[in-house]
């Protein structure tokens, strides 16, 4: 727990074992009273063996999903679970842990907190195409979330159980769903949604892809799924969730109102 509340981090993994005893141990280290959940994306290694192994509780899907489907499951099983705070974090140890204490603070004032890459902290780059995908999604999910976000794509993020319902609802598993489209979806909802900067570090495990091509294949994709999102109707039962920032706004209007 932190201050009071229960706290998961959910992990989603596609062989990851190799990487996985670092961050989980870096995370008991670090964050002791918290909870631990690697969801095992149809990983052909022992990532969910390793998991176990180090003290994490383990989810296996029978086949790969990608990481949107991983985190619904991932939400689902908060939600189920009664937890007050959900964070998602790398498997490949991108993420700094030492960061969490900062987004869940800033859950005072927010529904979901994004650690963000591109806030003045650290020496994260990213050129080319993908870097004008970056811009371009951070630029219009600013205006839809009205307020200044300048890394859209971020894996790194926290939050509160109201949150934590709707994204146990309704969480996108197409490509950049996850980041993108949930986002859309949270803020047209009434969600508010706020960033903090934190520093990304050297992947422990994997290659990234930063050809040419797929950067532009990216750039492609990433205004689609931006163009889908805007478009597409939100189900009307998740607009009876009602965002915390909301329920705590409401006693300061009456006092407000009284004086």
């Amino acid at each position: 727990m932190i201050d009071g509340k229960r706290v998961l981090i959910i992990l989603p993994a596609w062989n990851e074992a190799e990487g996985l005893p670092k961050i989980l141990r870096e995370i008991q280290q670090k964050l002791p009273g918290v909870d631990t959940l690697v969801v095992d994306d149809g990983s052909v290694d022992d990532t969910a063996a390793v998991a176990a192994a180090h003290g994490s509780k383990v989810a296996q899907l029978p086949y790969n999903l990608g990481v949107g489907g991983a985190m619904r499951f991932g939400y689902r099983y908060a939600h189920l679970h009664d937890y007050d705070i959900a964070l998602q974090c790398d498997a490949d140890g991108q993420h700094d842990p030492s960061y969490v204490p900062t987004l869940i603070a800033k859950l005072d004032e927010a529904d979901l907190v994004i650690g963000a890459r591109f806030a003045g902290e650290g020496s994260y780059k990213v050129r080319g195409p993908r870097s004008w995908a970056m811009k371009l999604l951070s630029v219009v999910l600013s205006r839809v979330a009205r307020t200044r976000l300048t890394d859209t794509t971020s894996g790194f993020k926290a939050c509160n159980k109201p949150m934590i319902e709707f994204f146990s609802q309704w969480y996108p598993v197409e490509y950049l769903g996850d980041t993108i489209e949930s986002m859309v979806g949270a803020a047209r909802c009434g969600f508010v949604i706020r960033q903090v900067p934190v520093a990304m570090r050297e992947r422990t495990t994997g290659t990234p892809s930063a050809s040419p091509i797929k950067a532009t294949i990216y750039l492609a994709r990433a205004g689609l799924v931006l163009l889908l999102a805007m478009i597409r109707r939100m189900p009307k039962h998740l607009k009876l969730i009602q965002p915390a920032t909301k329920k705590a706004a409401a006693p300061r209007r009456e006092l407000a109102g009284r004086s």
